[in-house]
């Protein structure tokens, strides 16, 4: 008897899921942002707290945008409707966050 081998499921690069155009443009920007964290690592950035960040539409500023599968780093907003490329990204502190999440209705626990 043959033993088939089992394949593993196939998983969308990261790459593609952040909305860049090839890996090779995924890798600079992961570098750039390394360093640059790592050259902020001080005591003022520490008082901040952590950052985060939401992906916005550029047209409406909706906050419900969603990457197209198959469709190498185009994004569409559920809102109005807009695809493309040029996705805003918004940082936000942690306050601004949680205030962020209490005005969308979200549970925080």
């Amino acid at each position: 008897m043959y033993k088939m081998k089992i394949k593993p499921k196939v998983k969308t690069p990261e790459w593609i899921l952040k909305g860049y155009d090839s890996p090779v443009e995924y890798e600079r920007q992961k570098n750039k942002f390394s360093t640059l964290s790592k050259q902020s690592d001080d005591s003022s950035t520490k008082a901040k707290g952590k950052i985060f960040k939401i992906k916005v539409c550029p047209k409406c500023g909706s906050d419900d945008v969603k990457v197209i599968i198959g469709e190498v780093g185009i994004w569409e907003c559920k809102k109005c409707g807009w695809k493309g490329k040029d996705i805003k990204e918004e940082e936000l502190t942690e306050d601004e966050f949680m205030k962020y999440l209490d005005k969308k209705g979200e549970k925080v626990a």
